[in-house]
Protein backbone atom coordinates (compact mmCIF):
# COMPACT_ATOMS: atom_id res chain seq x y z
CA UNK A 1 0.00 0.00 0.00
CA UNK A 2 2.97 2.78 1.03
CA UNK A 3 4.40 1.87 -2.78
CA UNK A 4 1.24 2.51 -4.29
CA UNK A 5 0.56 5.91 -2.42
CA UNK A 6 3.80 6.56 -2.66
CA UNK A 7 3.75 6.67 -6.73
CA UNK A 8 0.86 7.86 -7.48
CA UNK A 9 0.50 10.72 -9.79
CA UNK A 10 0.54 14.44 -8.09
CA UNK A 11 -2.76 16.17 -8.51
CA UNK A 12 -3.73 19.46 -7.92
CA UNK A 13 -7.75 18.19 -6.90
CA UNK A 14 -6.62 15.67 -4.29
CA UNK A 15 -3.91 18.18 -2.84
CA UNK A 16 -6.43 20.51 -2.43
CA UNK A 17 -8.95 18.44 -0.54
CA UNK A 18 -6.18 17.36 1.56
CA UNK A 19 -5.55 20.75 2.51
CA UNK A 20 -8.97 21.41 3.34
CA UNK A 21 -9.48 18.48 5.55
CA UNK A 22 -6.37 19.26 7.48
CA UNK A 23 -7.57 22.82 7.77
CA UNK A 24 -11.12 22.06 8.74
CA UNK A 25 -9.92 19.18 10.94
CA UNK A 26 -12.39 17.99 13.56
CA UNK A 27 -15.26 20.23 13.93
CA UNK A 28 -14.63 20.78 17.71
CA UNK A 29 -10.88 22.42 16.67
CA UNK A 30 -12.73 24.58 14.74
CA UNK A 31 -15.94 26.18 16.06
CA UNK A 32 -15.60 29.98 17.72
CA UNK A 33 -16.04 29.77 21.48
CA UNK A 34 -17.86 33.10 21.80
CA UNK A 35 -20.54 31.98 19.87
CA UNK A 36 -23.03 30.08 22.86
CA UNK A 37 -24.43 28.21 20.20
CA UNK A 38 -21.16 27.14 18.49
CA UNK A 39 -22.66 27.27 15.22
CA UNK A 40 -20.40 28.33 12.16
CA UNK A 41 -20.81 29.06 8.42
CA UNK A 42 -18.53 27.00 6.99
CA UNK A 43 -16.85 27.38 3.57
CA UNK A 44 -16.89 25.37 0.24
CA UNK A 45 -14.10 22.76 0.22
CA UNK A 46 -12.82 24.09 -3.22
CA UNK A 47 -12.85 27.19 -2.02
CA UNK A 48 -11.02 27.21 1.50
CA UNK A 49 -7.37 26.97 -0.58
CA UNK A 50 -6.34 28.96 -4.21
CA UNK A 51 -3.94 27.22 -6.30
CA UNK A 52 -1.69 29.78 -7.19
CA UNK A 53 -0.57 30.00 -11.12
CA UNK A 54 0.86 33.60 -11.73
CA UNK A 55 5.04 33.63 -11.64
CA UNK A 56 4.64 36.69 -9.31
CA UNK A 57 3.04 35.06 -6.24
CA UNK A 58 4.82 31.22 -6.64
CA UNK A 59 8.03 33.30 -5.83
CA UNK A 60 6.31 33.12 -2.45
CA UNK A 61 3.61 30.68 -2.03
CA UNK A 62 1.74 27.22 -3.88
CA UNK A 63 -1.48 27.22 -2.14
CA UNK A 64 -3.47 29.80 -0.30
CA UNK A 65 -5.90 29.96 2.12
CA UNK A 66 -6.88 33.72 2.39
CA UNK A 67 -7.58 35.35 5.50
CA UNK A 68 -10.97 35.70 5.46
CA UNK A 69 -11.15 32.24 5.13
CA UNK A 70 -9.24 31.67 8.20
CA UNK A 71 -11.93 33.93 9.69
CA UNK A 72 -14.68 32.21 8.75
CA UNK A 73 -12.78 29.36 10.88
CA UNK A 74 -11.32 30.93 13.23
CA UNK A 75 -11.23 33.06 15.89
CA UNK A 76 -9.67 36.08 14.82
CA UNK A 77 -7.84 33.75 12.20
CA UNK A 78 -5.77 32.45 14.42
CA UNK A 79 -4.63 29.13 13.20
CA UNK A 80 -4.65 26.61 15.93
CA UNK A 81 -1.30 24.62 16.34
CA UNK A 82 -2.16 21.57 15.85
CA UNK A 83 -3.84 22.30 12.62
CA UNK A 84 -0.36 23.82 11.20
CA UNK A 85 0.92 20.53 11.90
CA UNK A 86 -1.52 18.52 10.05
CA UNK A 87 -1.08 21.17 7.06
CA UNK A 88 2.70 20.76 7.51
CA UNK A 89 2.62 17.01 7.40
CA UNK A 90 0.00 16.23 4.49
CA UNK A 91 0.16 13.26 2.98
CA UNK A 92 -1.80 11.03 0.63
CA UNK A 93 -2.55 9.90 -2.75
CA UNK A 94 -1.78 12.02 -5.42
CA UNK A 95 -0.89 14.76 -2.62
CA UNK A 96 2.10 17.30 -3.05
CA UNK A 97 4.56 16.97 -0.63
CA UNK A 98 4.46 19.93 1.33
CA UNK A 99 8.02 21.87 2.51
CA UNK A 100 6.45 24.38 4.77
CA UNK A 101 3.99 27.06 5.69
CA UNK A 102 3.38 30.41 7.14
CA UNK A 103 0.66 32.82 8.19
CA UNK A 104 0.80 36.77 6.84
CA UNK A 105 -1.82 38.83 6.09
CA UNK A 106 -2.99 37.49 3.07
CA UNK A 107 -3.73 34.03 4.54
CA UNK A 108 -1.55 30.89 5.38
CA UNK A 109 0.99 29.92 2.55
CA UNK A 110 2.32 26.77 1.60
CA UNK A 111 5.06 26.12 -0.31
CA UNK A 112 5.11 22.22 -2.15
CA UNK A 113 9.32 20.77 -1.81
CA UNK A 114 9.85 21.06 -4.96
CA UNK A 115 12.80 19.39 -5.70
CA UNK A 116 10.65 16.20 -4.44
CA UNK A 117 7.72 16.94 -7.23
CA UNK A 118 10.10 17.54 -9.98
CA UNK A 119 11.57 14.20 -8.96
CA UNK A 120 8.24 12.30 -9.03
CA UNK A 121 6.41 14.18 -11.83
CA UNK A 122 9.80 13.54 -14.05
CA UNK A 123 10.22 9.94 -13.28
CA UNK A 124 9.72 7.07 -15.67
CA UNK A 125 5.61 7.28 -15.14
CA UNK A 126 5.61 10.47 -16.44
CA UNK A 127 3.21 9.42 -18.95
CA UNK A 128 0.67 9.47 -16.05
CA UNK A 129 0.89 12.78 -16.12
CA UNK A 130 -0.48 13.26 -20.19
CA UNK A 131 -3.66 11.11 -19.93
CA UNK A 132 -7.04 11.69 -17.64
CA UNK A 133 -6.94 10.34 -14.20
CA UNK A 134 -9.52 7.41 -14.67
CA UNK A 135 -11.19 6.06 -17.84
CA UNK A 136 -14.54 5.98 -18.56
CA UNK A 137 -17.07 3.44 -20.64
CA UNK A 138 -19.90 4.27 -22.59
CA UNK A 139 -20.30 5.14 -26.42
CA UNK A 140 -20.69 8.91 -28.00
CA UNK A 141 -21.99 9.70 -31.45
CA UNK A 142 -20.77 13.21 -32.83
CA UNK A 143 -23.35 14.31 -35.27
CA UNK A 144 -22.49 17.28 -37.23
CA UNK A 145 -25.34 18.70 -38.99
CA UNK A 146 -24.08 21.07 -41.20
CA UNK A 147 -22.09 17.56 -43.01
CA UNK A 148 -25.91 15.82 -43.63
CA UNK A 149 -27.42 16.07 -47.59
CA UNK A 150 -29.56 18.79 -47.71
CA UNK A 151 -30.53 17.45 -50.36
CA UNK A 152 -27.15 16.91 -51.79
CA UNK A 153 -23.73 16.55 -50.07
CA UNK A 154 -22.01 19.66 -48.98
CA UNK A 155 -19.14 20.91 -50.94
CA UNK A 156 -16.44 23.05 -49.86
CA UNK A 157 -18.10 25.93 -51.86
CA UNK A 158 -20.96 26.04 -49.98
CA UNK A 159 -19.85 25.18 -46.65
CA UNK A 160 -19.96 27.90 -44.22
CA UNK A 161 -17.51 29.43 -41.88
CA UNK A 162 -19.77 29.22 -39.32
CA UNK A 163 -20.05 24.82 -40.00
CA UNK A 164 -16.96 24.57 -40.66
CA UNK A 165 -16.22 25.25 -36.87
CA UNK A 166 -18.47 22.75 -35.86
CA UNK A 167 -16.81 19.87 -37.91
CA UNK A 168 -13.88 21.36 -36.38
CA UNK A 169 -15.36 21.41 -33.09
CA UNK A 170 -16.91 17.33 -33.18
CA UNK A 171 -13.34 16.86 -34.71
CA UNK A 172 -11.45 17.80 -31.56
CA UNK A 173 -14.51 16.28 -29.16
CA UNK A 174 -13.89 13.20 -30.50
CA UNK A 175 -10.19 13.01 -29.85
CA UNK A 176 -10.93 14.73 -26.37
CA UNK A 177 -13.22 11.88 -25.48
CA UNK A 178 -11.31 8.67 -26.98
CA UNK A 179 -8.81 9.61 -24.18
CA UNK A 180 -11.58 9.52 -21.84
CA UNK A 181 -12.17 5.73 -22.44
CA UNK A 182 -15.55 6.22 -24.86
CA UNK A 183 -15.82 4.96 -27.76
CA UNK A 184 -17.00 7.57 -30.48
CA UNK A 185 -18.11 7.74 -34.03
CA UNK A 186 -19.46 9.98 -36.36
CA UNK A 187 -22.43 11.09 -37.82
CA UNK A 188 -22.81 11.28 -41.15
CA UNK A 189 -20.80 8.79 -43.02
CA UNK A 190 -20.12 11.03 -46.00
CA UNK A 191 -19.03 9.47 -49.68
CA UNK A 192 -15.45 8.39 -49.79
CA UNK A 193 -14.15 10.12 -53.42
CA UNK A 194 -16.59 13.67 -52.34
CA UNK A 195 -14.77 17.07 -52.69
CA UNK A 196 -15.82 17.81 -48.69
CA UNK A 197 -13.69 14.05 -48.12
CA UNK A 198 -10.57 15.93 -49.73
CA UNK A 199 -11.05 19.15 -48.39
CA UNK A 200 -11.41 17.50 -44.81
CA UNK A 201 -8.47 15.54 -45.25
CA UNK A 202 -6.63 18.48 -45.64
CA UNK A 203 -7.45 19.71 -43.07
CA UNK A 204 -6.14 16.27 -40.88
CA UNK A 205 -9.50 15.45 -40.05
CA UNK A 206 -10.37 11.51 -40.54
CA UNK A 207 -13.90 11.52 -41.10
CA UNK A 208 -15.99 7.74 -41.92
CA UNK A 209 -16.39 7.08 -45.51
CA UNK A 210 -18.74 4.93 -47.86
CA UNK A 211 -17.98 3.89 -51.30
CA UNK A 212 -20.45 6.23 -53.35
CA UNK A 213 -22.89 3.60 -54.79
CA UNK A 214 -23.78 2.99 -50.94
CA UNK A 215 -27.20 3.38 -49.74
CA UNK A 216 -28.97 3.63 -46.68
CA UNK A 217 -32.74 2.88 -48.26
CA UNK A 218 -33.22 0.00 -45.60
CA UNK A 219 -32.73 1.96 -42.04
CA UNK A 220 -34.79 4.80 -44.37
CA UNK A 221 -37.75 2.38 -44.82
CA UNK A 222 -37.38 1.60 -41.18
CA UNK A 223 -37.40 4.56 -40.14
CA UNK A 224 -40.71 6.14 -42.54
CA UNK A 225 -42.27 3.63 -41.02
CA UNK A 226 -41.48 4.21 -37.50
CA UNK A 227 -42.96 7.60 -37.80
CA UNK A 228 -46.33 6.38 -39.87
CA UNK A 229 -46.57 4.25 -37.01
CA UNK A 230 -46.21 6.75 -34.25
CA UNK A 231 -48.38 7.66 -31.88
CA UNK A 232 -47.37 11.25 -32.32
CA UNK A 233 -48.75 11.00 -36.16
CA UNK A 234 -50.68 13.65 -36.54
CA UNK A 235 -54.71 12.40 -38.06
CA UNK A 236 -56.46 14.42 -40.63
CA UNK A 237 -58.93 14.94 -38.22
CA UNK A 238 -56.00 16.52 -35.93
CA UNK A 239 -55.17 18.92 -38.18
CA UNK A 240 -57.65 21.74 -38.38
CA UNK A 241 -56.29 24.95 -39.56
CA UNK A 242 -53.44 24.23 -37.43
CA UNK A 243 -49.57 25.97 -39.04
CA UNK A 244 -46.53 23.41 -38.96
CA UNK A 245 -43.38 24.58 -37.16
CA UNK A 246 -41.43 25.01 -40.11
CA UNK A 247 -40.36 22.06 -42.11
CA UNK A 248 -38.86 19.46 -39.43
CA UNK A 249 -36.09 18.47 -41.57
CA UNK A 250 -36.68 20.70 -44.99
CA UNK A 251 -34.44 23.46 -43.92
CA UNK A 252 -35.54 26.40 -43.83
CA UNK A 253 -37.40 28.34 -46.15
CA UNK A 254 -37.61 24.94 -48.22
CA UNK A 255 -39.58 23.62 -45.68
CA UNK A 256 -42.26 25.92 -45.57
CA UNK A 257 -42.21 26.00 -49.45
CA UNK A 258 -43.38 22.45 -49.31
CA UNK A 259 -46.03 22.71 -46.70
CA UNK A 260 -47.48 25.45 -48.92
CA UNK A 261 -47.04 22.95 -52.00
CA UNK A 262 -47.03 19.19 -52.73
CA UNK A 263 -46.02 18.26 -49.07
CA UNK A 264 -49.16 19.40 -48.19
CA UNK A 265 -50.81 16.52 -47.39
CA UNK A 266 -47.68 14.58 -46.27
CA UNK A 267 -46.60 12.89 -43.41
CA UNK A 268 -47.14 15.36 -40.41
CA UNK A 269 -45.63 14.89 -36.63
CA UNK A 270 -46.65 16.57 -33.66
CA UNK A 271 -43.01 17.37 -31.65
CA UNK A 272 -44.81 19.13 -29.02
CA UNK A 273 -46.33 16.35 -27.67
CA UNK A 274 -43.26 14.33 -28.26
CA UNK A 275 -41.35 16.82 -26.10
CA UNK A 276 -43.65 17.17 -23.27
CA UNK A 277 -45.09 13.71 -22.49
CA UNK A 278 -41.35 12.60 -22.57
CA UNK A 279 -40.25 15.18 -20.06
CA UNK A 280 -37.04 16.55 -22.36
CA UNK A 281 -36.40 20.09 -21.11
CA UNK A 282 -34.94 23.12 -22.45
CA UNK A 283 -36.59 22.49 -26.30
CA UNK A 284 -37.77 25.31 -28.43
CA UNK A 285 -41.36 26.11 -26.98
CA UNK A 286 -42.11 27.12 -30.09
CA UNK A 287 -41.66 23.55 -31.85
CA UNK A 288 -44.88 22.30 -32.89
CA UNK A 289 -46.18 19.67 -35.83
CA UNK A 290 -43.59 19.39 -39.05
CA UNK A 291 -44.16 17.78 -41.92
CA UNK A 292 -41.48 15.10 -42.57
CA UNK A 293 -39.36 15.44 -45.31
CA UNK A 294 -37.05 12.81 -47.59
CA UNK A 295 -33.85 14.63 -45.69
CA UNK A 296 -35.25 14.47 -42.20
CA UNK A 297 -36.02 10.59 -42.50
CA UNK A 298 -32.23 10.33 -44.50
CA UNK A 299 -30.78 12.42 -41.38
CA UNK A 300 -32.36 10.13 -38.55
CA UNK A 301 -31.32 6.97 -40.66
CA UNK A 302 -27.23 7.54 -39.96
CA UNK A 303 -27.97 8.84 -36.88
CA UNK A 304 -29.79 4.92 -36.38
CA UNK A 305 -26.80 3.98 -38.48
CA UNK A 306 -24.20 5.75 -36.29
CA UNK A 307 -25.42 4.65 -33.01
CA UNK A 308 -26.14 0.73 -34.01
CA UNK A 309 -22.64 0.21 -34.05
CA UNK A 310 -22.11 1.46 -30.68
CA UNK A 311 -20.97 -1.04 -27.86
CA UNK A 312 -23.47 -0.52 -25.55
CA UNK A 313 -26.93 -0.56 -25.53
CA UNK A 314 -27.58 3.18 -24.89
CA UNK A 315 -25.31 5.70 -26.49
CA UNK A 316 -25.25 9.70 -26.06
CA UNK A 317 -25.71 11.41 -28.77
CA UNK A 318 -24.07 14.86 -29.23
CA UNK A 319 -25.35 17.20 -32.01
CA UNK A 320 -22.56 19.36 -32.69
CA UNK A 321 -24.34 22.58 -34.45
CA UNK A 322 -24.36 26.07 -35.23
CA UNK A 323 -26.53 28.44 -33.49
CA UNK A 324 -28.23 29.19 -37.12
CA UNK A 325 -29.25 25.87 -37.07
CA UNK A 326 -30.18 24.86 -33.32
CA UNK A 327 -33.95 25.10 -34.29
CA UNK A 328 -33.88 22.80 -37.20
CA UNK A 329 -31.77 20.10 -35.22
CA UNK A 330 -33.81 20.36 -32.24
CA UNK A 331 -36.51 19.53 -34.33
CA UNK A 332 -34.56 16.29 -35.81
CA UNK A 333 -33.93 15.04 -32.13
CA UNK A 334 -37.65 15.33 -31.29
CA UNK A 335 -38.39 13.97 -34.41
CA UNK A 336 -35.96 10.98 -33.66
CA UNK A 337 -37.41 10.39 -30.41
CA UNK A 338 -40.79 9.77 -32.19
CA UNK A 339 -39.64 7.32 -34.56
CA UNK A 340 -39.01 5.27 -30.99
CA UNK A 341 -34.85 6.39 -30.27
CA UNK A 342 -34.66 6.68 -26.62
CA UNK A 343 -30.90 7.48 -26.86
CA UNK A 344 -29.68 10.27 -24.87
CA UNK A 345 -29.47 13.87 -27.04
CA UNK A 346 -27.30 16.64 -26.19
CA UNK A 347 -26.84 19.60 -28.42
CA UNK A 348 -23.25 21.39 -28.20
CA UNK A 349 -24.48 24.87 -29.73
CA UNK A 350 -21.45 26.92 -31.65
CA UNK A 351 -21.62 31.07 -32.30
CA UNK A 352 -21.81 32.73 -35.26
CA UNK A 353 -18.10 33.20 -37.32
CA UNK A 354 -18.09 36.54 -38.39
CA UNK A 355 -15.57 37.77 -41.19
CA UNK A 356 -16.43 42.32 -41.34
CA UNK A 357 -15.81 43.33 -44.36
CA UNK A 358 -16.15 40.57 -46.75
CA UNK A 359 -17.80 36.77 -47.21
CA UNK A 360 -15.38 33.54 -47.28
CA UNK A 361 -16.89 29.93 -47.82
CA UNK A 362 -14.93 27.42 -45.90
CA UNK A 363 -13.09 26.82 -49.43
CA UNK A 364 -11.42 30.55 -49.22
CA UNK A 365 -10.87 30.69 -45.98
CA UNK A 366 -8.51 27.83 -46.37
CA UNK A 367 -6.79 28.88 -49.77
CA UNK A 368 -6.76 32.55 -47.97
CA UNK A 369 -4.89 30.84 -44.69
CA UNK A 370 -2.65 28.22 -46.65
CA UNK A 371 -1.75 31.05 -49.15
CA UNK A 372 -0.91 33.65 -46.14
CA UNK A 373 1.12 30.67 -44.31
CA UNK A 374 3.37 30.06 -47.39
CA UNK A 375 3.98 33.64 -47.89
CA UNK A 376 5.12 33.94 -44.39
CA UNK A 377 7.25 31.10 -44.31
CA UNK A 378 8.86 32.29 -47.77
CA UNK A 379 10.00 35.78 -45.95
CA UNK A 380 11.42 34.00 -43.08
CA UNK A 381 12.85 30.82 -44.15
CA UNK A 382 13.91 31.89 -48.37
CA UNK A 383 14.61 29.77 -51.19
CA UNK A 384 14.65 26.43 -48.95
CA UNK A 385 10.64 26.57 -48.55
CA UNK A 386 10.01 24.14 -50.92
CA UNK A 387 9.78 20.55 -51.61
CA UNK A 388 7.17 17.47 -49.78
CA UNK A 389 8.59 18.56 -46.38
CA UNK A 390 7.56 21.63 -46.55
CA UNK A 391 4.45 21.11 -48.23
CA UNK A 392 3.65 18.93 -45.46
CA UNK A 393 4.81 21.95 -42.67
CA UNK A 394 2.72 24.36 -44.29
CA UNK A 395 -0.57 22.31 -44.24
CA UNK A 396 0.11 21.43 -41.06
CA UNK A 397 0.93 25.17 -39.97
CA UNK A 398 -2.26 25.86 -41.95
CA UNK A 399 -4.78 23.79 -39.91
CA UNK A 400 -3.25 25.05 -36.78
CA UNK A 401 -4.01 28.26 -37.61
CA UNK A 402 -7.50 27.26 -38.72
CA UNK A 403 -8.59 25.27 -35.47
CA UNK A 404 -6.72 27.86 -33.16
CA UNK A 405 -8.97 30.79 -34.82
CA UNK A 406 -12.07 28.89 -34.43
CA UNK A 407 -11.94 26.91 -31.21
CA UNK A 408 -10.31 29.25 -28.80
CA UNK A 409 -13.14 30.84 -28.11
CA UNK A 410 -16.04 29.44 -25.76
CA UNK A 411 -18.22 27.80 -28.06
CA UNK A 412 -21.23 29.62 -27.52
CA UNK A 413 -19.94 33.01 -28.11
CA UNK A 414 -18.90 34.37 -31.80
CA UNK A 415 -15.76 34.37 -33.08
CA UNK A 416 -14.51 37.83 -35.76
CA UNK A 417 -11.59 36.94 -37.98
CA UNK A 418 -9.84 39.88 -39.39
CA UNK A 419 -9.24 38.21 -43.03
CA UNK A 420 -8.86 41.44 -44.77
CA UNK A 421 -4.85 41.99 -43.23
CA UNK A 422 -2.30 41.54 -44.98
CA UNK A 423 -0.14 39.86 -42.15
CA UNK A 424 -2.88 37.48 -41.45
CA UNK A 425 -0.52 34.91 -40.67
CA UNK A 426 2.70 35.58 -38.22
CA UNK A 427 5.41 32.68 -37.85
CA UNK A 428 6.54 34.73 -34.62
CA UNK A 429 4.82 36.03 -31.45
CA UNK A 430 2.20 34.81 -29.69
CA UNK A 431 -0.37 34.45 -32.07
CA UNK A 432 -2.26 31.00 -31.74
CA UNK A 433 -1.41 28.00 -33.53
CA UNK A 434 1.92 29.45 -35.06
CA UNK A 435 3.25 30.47 -32.23
CA UNK A 436 2.36 26.93 -30.46
CA UNK A 437 3.29 24.57 -33.52
CA UNK A 438 6.79 27.12 -33.83
CA UNK A 439 7.94 26.55 -29.95
CA UNK A 440 6.95 22.53 -30.32
CA UNK A 441 9.61 22.57 -33.15
CA UNK A 442 12.05 24.54 -30.70
CA UNK A 443 11.95 21.75 -28.39
CA UNK A 444 12.78 19.21 -31.00
CA UNK A 445 15.54 21.76 -32.36
CA UNK A 446 17.00 21.57 -28.71
CA UNK A 447 17.28 17.50 -28.34
CA UNK A 448 18.29 17.35 -31.88
CA UNK A 449 20.91 19.45 -30.42
CA UNK A 450 21.98 17.83 -27.51
CA UNK A 451 22.04 14.09 -29.62
CA UNK A 452 24.59 15.72 -32.12
CA UNK A 453 26.31 16.58 -28.88
CA UNK A 454 26.26 13.08 -27.48
CA UNK A 455 27.74 11.76 -31.03
CA UNK A 456 30.59 13.95 -31.03
CA UNK A 457 31.42 13.42 -27.11
CA UNK A 458 30.66 16.37 -25.57
CA UNK A 459 27.90 15.42 -23.45
CA UNK A 460 26.92 11.52 -21.93
CA UNK A 461 23.53 10.36 -21.87
CA UNK A 462 20.51 11.31 -19.66
CA UNK A 463 21.00 9.31 -16.60
CA UNK A 464 17.49 8.78 -15.09
CA UNK A 465 15.80 10.94 -12.96
CA UNK A 466 17.11 8.43 -9.39
CA UNK A 467 20.47 9.65 -10.02
CA UNK A 468 20.02 13.09 -10.20
CA UNK A 469 19.63 16.48 -7.74
CA UNK A 470 16.75 18.35 -8.67
CA UNK A 471 17.00 21.06 -6.09
CA UNK A 472 19.27 22.47 -8.72
CA UNK A 473 16.22 23.45 -10.79
CA UNK A 474 15.37 27.12 -9.12
CA UNK A 475 14.94 29.12 -12.24
CA UNK A 476 11.08 30.52 -11.07
CA UNK A 477 10.48 29.71 -14.83
CA UNK A 478 10.92 25.90 -14.29
CA UNK A 479 8.41 25.66 -11.46
CA UNK A 480 5.51 27.12 -13.08
CA UNK A 481 6.21 25.10 -16.19
CA UNK A 482 5.69 21.95 -14.46
CA UNK A 483 3.11 23.57 -11.30
CA UNK A 484 1.00 25.17 -14.23
CA UNK A 485 1.27 22.37 -17.15
CA UNK A 486 2.30 19.32 -16.64
CA UNK A 487 0.53 18.81 -13.06
CA UNK A 488 -2.67 20.14 -14.06
CA UNK A 489 -3.19 18.32 -17.79
CA UNK A 490 -4.43 15.04 -17.16
CA UNK A 491 -7.17 17.70 -15.12
CA UNK A 492 -7.62 19.68 -17.99
CA UNK A 493 -8.27 16.36 -20.06
CA UNK A 494 -10.69 14.86 -17.17
CA UNK A 495 -13.20 18.21 -17.68
CA UNK A 496 -14.49 17.79 -21.38
CA UNK A 497 -16.46 14.44 -20.69
CA UNK A 498 -17.89 15.63 -17.73
CA UNK A 499 -20.54 17.64 -18.97
CA UNK A 500 -21.87 14.60 -20.58
CA UNK A 501 -22.68 12.94 -17.41
CA UNK A 502 -25.29 15.98 -16.12
CA UNK A 503 -28.61 15.34 -15.74
CA UNK A 504 -31.47 17.83 -15.58
CA UNK A 505 -29.34 20.12 -18.02
CA UNK A 506 -31.74 20.57 -20.43
CA UNK A 507 -31.13 19.72 -24.15
CA UNK A 508 -27.90 22.12 -24.33
CA UNK A 509 -24.80 21.07 -22.90
CA UNK A 510 -22.17 23.81 -22.38
CA UNK A 511 -18.39 22.08 -22.46
CA UNK A 512 -14.94 23.92 -21.82
CA UNK A 513 -13.70 23.18 -25.51
CA UNK A 514 -11.27 26.04 -25.78
CA UNK A 515 -9.35 24.94 -22.73
CA UNK A 516 -6.94 23.04 -24.92
CA UNK A 517 -6.05 25.75 -27.30
CA UNK A 518 -5.47 28.38 -24.78
CA UNK A 519 -3.61 26.07 -22.51
CA UNK A 520 -1.21 25.19 -25.46
CA UNK A 521 -0.53 29.18 -26.47
CA UNK A 522 -0.14 29.94 -22.19
CA UNK A 523 2.53 26.87 -21.97
CA UNK A 524 3.86 28.25 -25.49
CA UNK A 525 4.28 31.71 -23.97
CA UNK A 526 5.60 30.73 -20.74
CA UNK A 527 8.10 28.47 -22.26
CA UNK A 528 9.42 31.03 -24.89
CA UNK A 529 10.02 32.79 -21.81
CA UNK A 530 11.60 30.15 -19.93
CA UNK A 531 13.64 29.23 -23.06
CA UNK A 532 14.69 32.84 -24.41
CA UNK A 533 16.40 33.84 -20.55
CA UNK A 534 17.72 30.22 -19.45
CA UNK A 535 21.03 28.47 -22.15
CA UNK A 536 19.60 24.76 -21.39
CA UNK A 537 22.87 23.24 -22.92
CA UNK A 538 25.68 24.55 -21.32
CA UNK A 539 29.19 24.37 -21.14
CA UNK A 540 30.28 20.45 -21.34
CA UNK A 541 31.91 20.60 -17.99
CA UNK A 542 30.98 17.51 -15.61
CA UNK A 543 29.83 19.84 -12.27
CA UNK A 544 27.43 21.55 -14.63
CA UNK A 545 26.02 18.14 -16.02
CA UNK A 546 23.54 17.77 -13.08
CA UNK A 547 21.50 20.86 -13.35
CA UNK A 548 21.71 20.47 -17.36
CA UNK A 549 20.50 16.85 -17.33
CA UNK A 550 17.31 17.90 -15.04
CA UNK A 551 16.36 20.61 -17.19
CA UNK A 552 16.47 18.40 -20.12
CA UNK A 553 14.28 15.90 -18.28
CA UNK A 554 11.62 18.85 -17.40
CA UNK A 555 11.98 19.90 -21.51
CA UNK A 556 11.67 16.01 -22.84
CA UNK A 557 8.58 15.63 -20.43
CA UNK A 558 7.38 19.46 -21.91
CA UNK A 559 8.46 18.08 -25.60
CA UNK A 560 5.60 14.90 -25.03
CA UNK A 561 2.98 17.39 -23.39
CA UNK A 562 2.89 19.22 -26.34
CA UNK A 563 2.69 16.13 -28.08
CA UNK A 564 -0.20 14.86 -26.33
CA UNK A 565 -1.94 17.97 -26.26
CA UNK A 566 -1.73 18.11 -29.78
CA UNK A 567 -3.61 14.43 -30.37
CA UNK A 568 -6.62 16.11 -29.16
CA UNK A 569 -6.80 18.56 -31.48
CA UNK A 570 -5.44 16.23 -34.62
CA UNK A 571 -3.04 18.05 -35.17
CA UNK A 572 1.39 16.32 -35.55
CA UNK A 573 4.00 18.12 -34.34
CA UNK A 574 6.31 20.08 -36.47
CA UNK A 575 10.04 18.78 -35.67
CA UNK A 576 11.51 21.59 -37.66
CA UNK A 577 11.67 25.11 -38.50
Amino acid sequence: MENTEEYSPLRITPTVRALSSALRGKREDVLDGSRENGDRIFPETEKLWFKESSAKNLRNRDFLSPTTMLNTLYADGQVPPAVMSRVLSLRGSGVLPVAGGEVTGEGLRVRVDRAAAFKAVLADAATEYLKPSGQRQGCVVLNCPALHPKPNTPTPDTLTLGQLRTVLLADHMGALLRRQGLAVSYCPTLPEDSDIITFLRALGIDWPTAPANWTNEEREEKIQEALENSPYKERETERGRRTSGGGGGGGGGGGRKAEEGENEGGLRVNLKRVFQEKGLLGYDPSIGTCIVHRDSVSHLAQLDRATADCTVAMATVLHVTSCQDEFRQQQIAVLWRASGATHTQRHLVCGPVKTPGSHLTAAQYLQLRRGQMKEASEMKYGDQVEGQTWDDIIRVMTSATLRFELLSTVHTSPVTLDVQREDGVSTKGPRGGVFVMYNCARLHTLFDSYERGVEKGLYPEIPDTSKLDFSALKEEGEWLLLFNYLITFSEQLDQSGQALDCEGGGARVNIKTEQICKFLVSLSKDFSSYYNRVHVLGEPLPHLFNQMFCRLHLLRALRELYHSALETLNLPPIRQL
